[in-house]
């Protein structure tokens, strides 16, 4: 116990160290909120991949490997789609129409783009996230308090709050500089892991073809592509629920296309040249960390019942490097659950931030105010924001403690990414995306989240219409949510012949956008 705890300490010590030395670099509102666009690639492309991930992938990839197997690796498909996507395809339009307008938010760039003068747009992108940041950041701590009890046996509510403690200290004093360097270390600290227990499971069960024999006595359909039935191991095959859950996986990359948290470290980047090896540093980082979680998941089942995880197939990964590691190198792996839950929320904190300073209190009320006025409003923002992060995440294991930490941390990025991608996506492509067809994108995708995930499925079971329920339950609900955002962007625009007279000059921007060249 003694060596895992001197690693888990270790590593909040260097996160305290990141916070104190990045404090130092706090001038101006710029600073705290987009270090002064001055990263390099490796920065943002590691910082933007440990804060695109969180919990979900440490604790739940891992437990979706162990359930399902390779069936898995369609959510490494739509992960590569959605980084690849992102990156090649929209950072370099982004960055350029964000430097052209000097955002350091993104609700700037929106308002900017959109030339929103009510500042309307704004509110809602910065109520979107003032809202629905909380909860995301909420199924960390929820998360936090899984990975203390499951290495260190700590009471849940106790692991929650000593993790939430750390990253509300780092955060409010170094603010994104801090977050982007904690990303780093913690970034690297996880991509190392994952590839390196899948390597130490192989080695200890005695190679693939013992791996091989040994999943497929629990079932042979973990390693098919369509994966597992619900009704025991003989069950599975390719089915209309099958190919909607595989769409659902994979749709999951979805929220790459726009997410503010990571759309933010495309502001932060110094100049377009740090683009390409930034792609190439992304793509890397996710085909090994996804790829390593599904594979601790799916070579862990060779190794353990579900009775050995006490029935939760989260528990695979802590269960794994407690069983096979040193002590002191399972306190790493301890480190490496929190880098991914504290790289989530450092950001998320941020850009929740931001929203209330920068884009309503400064912009809309107080434009006047000094920049170290509002690094301190910031600091203290962020303070209450965590709070409320903290309190939503008790609530969560006071009431939903059964439910896997994947689909609760998926529902909070659903919703962020539903928001936000289609606005973000036609912005960059589309020159007659008018403000209030972004404002409709923006609302219409922020409730299809809970739309699809109740409403629809309640509606549906009271018509009797019990299996169309279980395809889009298969499906979940960032597609579908998606995809009402995409409509209504559009057709709003489409009719709204005044906004798209207010588009003023947007041609040149467009073309500026694709070209670089005025």
């Amino acid at each position: 116990m003694i060596m895992k705890l001197l690693a888990v300490a270790i590593y909040a010590s260097i996160l305290l160290l990141i916070g104190y030395l990045a404090s130092k670099k706090m001038h101006t509102i710029r600073d705290y909120f987009a270090a002064n666009k001055n990263l390099g690639f490796f920065n943002v492309a590691f910082s933007a991949r440990a804060t695109g991930e969180s919990a979900w992938l440490l604790l739940g990839l891992t437990g979706m490997g162990y359930a399902v197997g390779v069936k898995a690796f369609w959510v490494v498909l739509g992960e590569l789609i959605g980084v690849g996507g992102a990156w090649l395809f929209m950072s370099r339009r982004f960055k350029r129409l964000s430097d052209r307008y000097d955002s350091i938010t993104v609700p700037d760039y929106l308002e900017s783009r959109f030339r929103d003068r009510g500042h309307g747009l704004r509110l809602i992108a910065a109520g979107a996230l003032v809202i629905f940041v909380p909860i995301y950041a909420g199924a960390q701590v929820f998360a936090t308090g899984t990975a203390f009890h499951a290495f260190l046996d700590w009471d849940h509510y106790v692991g929650a709050a000593a993790g939430f403690l750390v990253v509300m200290l780092y955060i409010t004093q170094g603010g994104f500089t801090a977050v982007v360097w904690s990303d780093v270390f913690q970034g690297s600290l996880m991509v190392i892991g994952l590839v390196a227990l899948p390597l130490v499971i192989l080695y200890h069960v005695g190679g693939v073809s013992e791996i091989t024999t040994a999943v497929q006595q629990v079932d042979p359909h973990l390693l098919t592509w369509h994966g597992p039935g619900k009704t025991g191991p003989s069950s599975g095959g390719w089915t209309t629920a099958t190919i909607f859950s595989i769409l659902g996986l994979a749709a999951i990359g979805i929220g790459f296309f726009g997410s503010p948290q990571v759309f933010v470290r495309y502001i932060s980047m110094k100049n377009e040249k740090q683009i390409l090896p930034g792609t190439i540093t992304a793509l890397t980082w996710t085909l090994l960390a996804d790829s390593g979680a599904v594979l601790v998941g799916l070579f862990g089942r060779a190794l353990y019942t579900p009775e050995n995880l006490n029935n939760i197939n989260d528990n695979i990964l802590p269960h794994a490097s407690l069983e096979l590691l040193p002590a002191f190198f399972a306190g790493i792996f301890i480190a490496m659950v929190l880098s991914a839950i504290m790289s989530t929320i450092d950001s998320l904190l941020v850009v929740a931030s931001s929203a209330g300073v920068r884009d309503y209190w400064q912009k809309s009320r107080h434009p006047e105010m000094s920049d170290d006025r509002l690094i301190s409003l910031s600091r203290k923002v962020t303070i209450a924001l965590s709070l409320v992060s903290f309190a939503i995440g008790i609530g969560i294991m006071l009431y939903d403690k059964e439910n896997g930490v994947f689909w609760i941390i998926i529902f909070g990025w659903s919703g962020i990414a539903a928001t936000f991608c289609p606005t973000m996506i036609l912005s960059l492509f589309w020159k007659g995306l008018t403000a209030r067809g972004a404002k409709w994108a923006m609302v219409s995708g922020f409730l299809g989240v809970p739309t699809f995930k109740w409403l629809v499925p309640f509606i549906l079971n009271k018509s009797g219409k019990d299996e169309l329920s279980g395809y889009l339950s298969s499906l979940d609900v960032i597609l579908p949510s998606f995809i009402v955002g995409f409509a209504f962007a559009i057709v709003i625009s489409l009719f709204d012949k005044k906004g798209q007279a207010r588009l003023e000059g947007i041609e040149d921007d467009m073309k500026f956008a694709k070209t670089g060249k005025e």
